[in-house]
C-alpha cells in the first residue's frame, strides 16, 4: 500500500472518532429538544417512536466505537455509510415531527457539509443526492403535529425560534467539526511528510550500502598485498635487528588487521538480515568486548568506562549495533580535547549508553538536524554520514538517539537508548 493511502485511511479513522463524538452530541441534543417541545411547549410528539430512533442511533454509535477500536484504518466508503446512517436517523425523526415543516429540516445541510469535508468527491455528491431526496420526500410524506397557538403571529414566532435554534446548532457544530478536521488533516500531512523523509533516507542508505560493499571488495586486494609486504619486512635483516622498527611494524600490522576486520564486517553485513551469523552474548559482555576492541586503536588512555548495567540480560551480538557504538566513540574521540566518558546503565526495559566528550560541542543547527545526512561541523565533503547511518540503525531497532551540549564548560553528551526486546536473546 502506498504511504499516502495509508496516511489517508489513518486520518479517516480519526474522523470516524469525530463522527462518533458528534453523534453523541446529537443524541443528547435530541433528547433535550424532544422533552422540551413535548412537555414545555405542549406540542404532542410520538415519544415512543422517536425514543426508539434515538436508542437505535445510540446502539449504532456503540458499534461504531467498537469498530474504531479494532481497525487501524477506515476507508471513504465506511465514512459514507456512517453519514448515511445519520441522514436516515434524521429523516426518521423529521418524519415523526412534521416533515419539511419542521424548522430542524435545515440539519440536512450539516450532514451535507460534513460529507463535503470528510469524503472523496463521488461519495460527497452521492450524499448530496440522498439528503436532497429525503428533503423532497419529507415535504410529501410526514406525520403532522398539532401546534397550539393563539394566532398566526404565535405560529410564526415559534417557527422563527426553531429556525434560530437550528442555526445556532449548525454554526457551533460546524465550527467544532472544521477545527477538529483541520487538526486531523495536519496530522495526516505530517505523517505523509515523515514517511516520505524515511523513504528518501532508506534509499540513501541502500546507495551508501552498495558503495560501501563495492569499496570493501576493492580494498581487499591492496590490503592483502600490504599484508604480504609486511610479512616480508618482518623477515628482513634491517627490521629484525632494530627493536624500534619492529615495534612500529607490529603496530602497523595491528592497524592493517583492524582494516581487514572492518572490510570483512562490511561484506558480512551487506544484504544480511539481523540474526544471520550472529553470536549470543550478554549486554555487559557485548559492551565490555566492544570497548576493549575500540581501545586497542590507541585511545585507551583517554577513555573512562563505567559499566553499571544490572541485572545483566542475554542479547544477540549484532555487527550493525557494534558499528553504531564504534561510530559514536570515533566522533567523540575526534571532538574531545582530553577525555571521553562512556557509561552503560539499565533504565527499566531499556539499555542506556551515554558517550560524553569535552570538545567544543554541537552548534544549534546540528543539534536540531541531528541524524540528517551531510549535517556536520567538520566542514569536509561527506561529513555527517556517520550520525545519519547511526540514527537510522537505532530507529530500526526501535531506539532513540539524543545529543545535548554540556553548557559553558564545553563538551557533548550523546545518549543512545535501545529497548532490550529488540536486542534480546532469540530476537
Amino acid at each position: 500500500m502506498r504511504p499516502q493511502s495509508s496516511a489517508t485511511e489513518v486520518a479517516n479513522r480519526s474522523n470516524l472518532l469525530l463522527l462518533i463524538q458528534l453523534r453523541w452530541i446529537a443524541v443528547v441534543g435530541q433528547v433535550f429538544t424532544i422533552l422540551f417541545v413535548h412537555f414545555r411547549l405542549g406540542i404532542g410528539l410520538p415519544m415512543q417512536e422517536m425514543g426508539s430512533v434515538l436508542a437505535l442511533l445510540a446502539a449504532v454509535n456503540i458499534a461504531s466505537f467498537l469498530r474504531y477500536q479494532r481497525s487501524p484504518a477506515v476507508s471513504n466508503r465506511e465514512l459514507f455509510s456512517q453519514l448515511l446512517l445519520d441522514v436516515t436517523a434524521l429523516s426518521a425523526q423529521l418524519y415523526l415531527s412534521g416533515g419539511a415543516l419542521n424548522p430542524f429540516i435545515s440539519l440536512f445541510l450539516l450532514q451535507v457539509i460534513i460529507g463535503a469535508v470528510l469524503l472523496a468527491g463521488s461519495y460527497a455528491w452521492a450524499l448530496v443526492v440522498v439528503a436532497t431526496g429525503c428533503f423532497v420526500a419529507l415535504s410529501v410524506f410526514y406525520r403532522p403535529i398539532d401546534i397550539p397557538h393563539d394566532g398566526e403571529l404565535a405560529i410564526a414566532s415559534l417557527h422563527v425560534q426553531g429556525l434560530f435554534i437550528c442555526f445556532l446548532l449548525v454554526a457551533v457544530l460546524l465550527t467544532y467539526l472544521i477545527i477538529r478536521i483541520n487538526g486531523n488533516l495536519a496530522a495526516r500531512d505530517a505523517r505523509v511528510a515523515e514517511l516520505r523523509r524515511q523513504a528518501v533516507e532508506e534509499d540513501h542508505i541502500v546507495r551508501i550500502g552498495l558503495l560501501a560493499s563495492g569499496a570493501a571488495h576493492e580494498l581487499g586486494t591492496p590490503l592483502a598485498t600490504l599484508s604480504v609486504i609486511m610479512n616480508d619486512w618482518r623477515r628482513a635483516d634491517g627490521f629484525a635487528s632494530d627493536p624500534g622498527l619492529l615495534e612500529e611494524l607490529e603496530e602497523a600490522e595491528a592497524q592493517l588487521d583492524r582494516c581487514k576486520t572492518i572490510v570483512s564486517s562490511i561484506l558480512t553485513s551487506a544484504g544480511q538480515t539481523r540474526g544471520e551469523g550472529t553470536v549470543r552474548t550478554t549486554v555487559r559482555t557485548f559492551f565490555d568486548d566492544l570497548i576493549a576492541d575500540w581501545s586497542r586503536v590507541g585511545a585507551a588512555r583517554r577513555l573512562t568506562y563505567f559499566n553499571d548495567f544490572a541485572p545483566d540480560q542475554p542479547m544477540v551480538s549484532d555487527l550493525a549495533l557494534r558499528q553504531v557504538v564504534f561510530n559514536l566513540l570515533d566522533n567523540a574521540l575526534e571532538a574531545s580535547r582530553r577525555t571521553i566518558t562512556v557509561t552503560l546503565l539499565r533504565d527499566g526495559d531499556d539499555v542506556l549508553a551515554t558517550v560524553s566528550d569535552d570538545g567544543p560541542g554541537f552548534s544549534p543547527e546540528v543539534l536540531e538536524s541531528l541524524g540528517r545526512p551531510y549535517v556536520s561541523t567538520k566542514g569536509r565533503p561527506g561529513a555527517g554520514l556517520g550520525l545519519f547511518l547511526v540514527s537510522n540503525v537505532v530507529r530500526k531497532l526501535g531506539g532513540t538517539l539524543e545529543a545535548q551540549n554540556a553548557g559553558d564548560g564545553g563538551g557533548t553528551t550523546v545518549v543512545l537508548r535501545l529497548p532490550l526486546a529488540s536486542i534480546a536473546k532469540g530476537q
